[in-house]
């Protein structure tokens, strides 16, 4: 279960205590009669809770700190509005509370709108998948849960992409120690090329006085569209060459235009 441990800045999650029912009642019973060192008690009891719904959210790209400290916040409102004659444990009251913190946080700060439902979904295909594999001690296949949940399979998978931010094309993904490949580097391009004709010649008149290999990147990368991969295999050498070779031709291009 290592996998799904959640770590946070400057606290030892090891050495949190965790209240037994009898605890939490007589801090309850101090807390309503004004005692607020009783609530932080109560708070810091509880923490573990808020920890173990953070495991749902521990393979996203969230700061676990921040969802933390929202986590929080719904535990501060449970123990604010929890009352002992409500005959629950107060984790079964605090859970939603909780967890409704951090889904909101979430879906408001997220880069790339996402409807509701979908998001809803996704949460409780993580949920599902938390208590099988607590269960089982594996992880649930798409058809399982699809039939568990009662949607299409390939709703599965749609539906937790729907949690995972964007990336910019600019990101790098790959440096062989030298020259850094970036996301648009692995990006066709799919333009109508029929509108640009005036610019393919004068680029191809240009072509003619580079390299041959430069200007058969050059030709295959943006006037064929084809992605540094697939040039690497018609090449039969590496995407970190063919980067090259295209940053080479550039600045030769640029040169003859001066």
């Amino acid at each position: 279960m290592a996998r799904y441990k959640v770590d946070i800045t400057g606290i030892n999650t090891n050495e949190l205590k965790v209240l037994t029912s009898s605890e939490t009642t007589k801090l309850f019973e101090r807390y309503r009669n004004g005692d607020l060192q009783a609530k932080e008690e109560l708070i810091n009891g509880n923490l573990k809770l808020v920890l173990s719904i953070l495991r749902s959210f521990n393979k996203g790209n969230y700061n676990m700190d921040d969802l933390f400290q929202v986590g929080v916040i719904g535990l501060i409102k449970a123990i604010d509005n929890f009352d002992l004659s409500y005959n629950l444990k107060l984790s079964t009251y605090a859970v939603p509370l909780i967890l409704g913190e951090i889904k909101r946080y979430i879906r408001d700060n997220t880069s790339i709108r996402v409807s509701r439902s979908i998001k809803d979904l996704a949460y409780a295909i993580i949920s599902y998948k938390e208590a099988y594999f607590n269960k089982h001690g594996v992880e649930p296949t798409n058809a399982e849960i699809a039939k568990e949940l009662n949607v299409e399979e390939y709703k599965i998978s749609y539906a937790l992409d729907s949690l995972k931010e964007p990336m910019s094309i600019f990101e790098p993904i790959y440096n062989d120690g030298g020259d850094t490949i970036y996301l648009q580097d692995q990006i066709a391009d799919k333009k109508d090329l029929n509108s640009d004709k005036d610019m393919l010649i004068s680029l191809r008149r240009a072509l003619n006085n580079i390299k041959e290999r430069e200007r058969k990147v050059l030709v295959e990368r943006y006037i064929i569209g084809k992605t540094q991969m697939e040039i690497a295999e018609s090449l039969n050498i590496s995407q970190a060459q063919v980067s090259r070779i295209e940053k080479n031709a550039i600045l030769s291009l640029k040169r003859m235009i001066k």
